[in-house]
């Protein structure tokens, strides 16, 4: 009985210290990800050339070039909302790369 009860608690130690292991290693990972946003430099969509925007999630060649002709004929792009009037950028496609953008 008693090597029983000897070998529950061990079982249990072991497995209350793989959780506390894994949650630590979650809350680490989380915080490394939360600085590296952090510490992302927006790109300046009025300011950005070609291969820049090219860059972002979401936009190949055809979109990248359709937002410089659209800052070159309508002037500087201020805003998500105006995002969505270049030619092939909707609301979705808007939301998913303004994280990546600034707009002065």
């Amino acid at each position: 009985m008693k090597n029983f009860i000897i070998a529950i608690t061990l079982t249990l130690l072991t497995l209350m210290a793989s959780t506390s292991f894994a949650n630590t290693k979650a809350a680490n990972e989380l915080t490394k990800a939360s600085s590296t946003e952090h510490s992302m430099q927006k790109l300046n969509i009025n300011n950005a050339n070609l291969q820049q925007l090219e860059a972002l999630p979401g936009l190949g060649k055809s979109k990248a070039q359709a937002i410089l002709d659209y800052i070159a004929k309508n002037g500087a792009i201020k805003n998500s909302n105006d995002l969505t009037n270049v030619k092939g950028i909707g609301t979705k496609l808007a939301a998913k790369i303004s994280p990546y953008l600034s707009y002065n």
